[in-house]
């Protein structure tokens, strides 16, 4: 027998429902959780989170999370300094609270790139940094 359906549901009709960003909040100097954070604060943890956490390394997290940087080791600054910056865009941009990443600036010593930009949330721009090994 074919399972009858009511004809007044529509499938095709949703609305996307969008969560905050109240979470837990990291104390990274003392190595664990303390309270909870919102906003801006809850952007800078989750902007941190994904910058050092290598992708496709991690079975708990999906294949969109986290930043492809451990293969630029031993790569030349030439080709680095433009995969890093599209390598974090990429990853950052994953979350739909991030709307853009800018300001870029790049300072290379010896096998380590230093990466400082911006990232514009929706709750305001976030400066962020990162040290990449190339």
């Amino acid at each position: 027998m074919i399972p009858q359906t009511n004809s007044d549901i529509d499938l095709i009709a949703f609305t996307e429902q969008e969560y905050p960003s109240y979470t837990f909040k990291l104390d990274m100097e003392q190595g664990r959780i303390s309270g909870y954070t919102d906003q801006q604060e809850a952007m800078k943890q989750a902007i941190y989170l994904i910058l050092f956490t290598e992708r496709y390394t991690y079975p708990i997290y999906s294949w969109n999370y986290g930043v492809e940087l451990a293969d630029l080791f031993g790569t030349p600054t030439t080709y680095a300094l433009p995969e890093i910056k599209r390598r974090i865009t990429e990853a950052l941009l994953m979350d739909d609270r991030i709307e853009s990443v800018d300001n870029w600036q790049f300072s290379v010593n010896r096998q380590k790139v230093h990466a400082t930009f911006t990232a514009y949330t929706v709750f305001g721009e976030v400066d962020a940094e990162m040290e990449v090994n190339i």
